[in-house]
């Protein structure tokens, strides 16, 4: 169980360049959980949303998971690592050992995971999603990796919030612009 140091200044930069040069929510979350994969050298990760109606987290983008473990069942908040909904990380550092706060160890295993960091997604001191990082063997995350990945997991809460405003704003615009561009034909047209 190595707890050294992974994420340097290389990968931090690919990773905001990913956030900060994306419009779109869907590419820029695959590319996110892509390159935190690869530049972590881990097994995968999932960026999940959070739907405060059924207190489910939706997938948004995977990268490494099969789509067996990713259909496994719903995760709910309740039942799914619920310290990371307070706004904590957390660290599994091994999944041989008993874990209760996992709602699915079994398929994790299955799956050849053998630990876990799952970290809040937060926009205004509300959890608005998980980012969870899934490695093939033990992992004793470094206190530098993990202020890393929690300002990685801010970044990508700010993208979320940013992206949806900005596609938000879009839609108004073209609804506004047709609704104009009728009326002045139809102000036209009585001419």
């Amino acid at each position: 169980m190595a707890s050294e140091t992974k994420i340097n200044i290389d990968i931090f930069k690919s990773v905001t360049r990913a956030i900060a040069y994306s419009e779109d929510l869907d590419i820029m979350s695959n590319h996110l959980s892509q390159m935190l994969t690869a530049g972590l050298d881990i097994k995968g990760c999932a960026i999940f949303v959070l739907n405060a109606v059924t207190e489910e987290l939706e997938i948004l983008a995977s990268f490494g998971l099969s789509a067996k473990y990713l259909t496994k069942g719903p995760l709910n908040m309740p039942k799914s690592i619920t310290e990371t909904f307070q706004g904590k990380p957390v660290v599994i550092p091994d999944l041989s050992e008993k874990i209760t706060s996992l709602q699915y160890p079994e398929e994790a295993r299955k799956e050849g995971i053998a630990s876990i960091v799952s970290l809040p997604i937060v926009h205004l001191s509300e959890v608005i999603g998980v980012l969870r990082l899934y490695h093939f063997e033990p992992w004793t995350v470094s206190d530098q990796d993990l202020e890393s990945l929690q300002i990685l997991a801010g970044i990508v809460g700010l993208a979320m919030t940013y992206t949806r405003f900005h596609n938000a704003v879009h839609a108004i615009a073209e609804v506004v612009g047709h609704t104009f561009q009728v009326e002045l034909t139809a102000k036209l047209g009585r001419r």
